[in-house]
């Protein structure tokens, strides 16, 4: 898929946004993993830029990534090293942002001290609140 093409759509991120929306949470820190750029939570690694260029390696639990694998493959997928794994790689050319967020801060969620995870769900309570009323 052209960059165009996928700028009209809505759907493919870039590493960029990965940073954007990662950054957005508590005590998230960039790093490199295998030469890689990669995102941490207090040191505890969830996610990294493959060394393709052109996908991630997110941190899930297996359950999890057995269900983002069935649910949309073309997004998600595994390779043979991968699945001994508490791992998904997820594809950047057709992730859509949303999506992006959601598997981004569960992996954040299942690295990140108890405490960040708290004061992160204290914070988004009231802006949820405005958006409702």
């Amino acid at each position: 898929m052209s960059p165009s093409r996928s700028r009209r759509s809505g759907s493919g991120v870039t590493f960029d946004t990965v940073r954007q929306i990662a950054g957005a949470l508590p005590g998230v820190e960039e790093g490199t993993s295998y030469g890689t750029p990669a995102l941490r939570v207090r040191g505890k690694f969830f996610v990294r830029l493959r060394e393709d260029g052109e996908s991630l390696v997110v941190k899930v639990g297996h359950d999890e990534r057995d269900m983002l694998l069935a649910a949309d493959p073309k997004v998600f997928f595994i390779t043979d090293h991968y699945v001994g794994y508490p791992a998904v790689l997820v594809r950047l050319s057709v992730i859509d942002a949303d999506l992006l967020r959601s598997v981004l801060e569960d992996a954040w969620r299942r690295v990140a001290p108890q405490r960040l995870v708290t004061a992160h769900d204290t914070q988004q309570r009231p802006q949820r609140r405005r958006g409702k009323a």
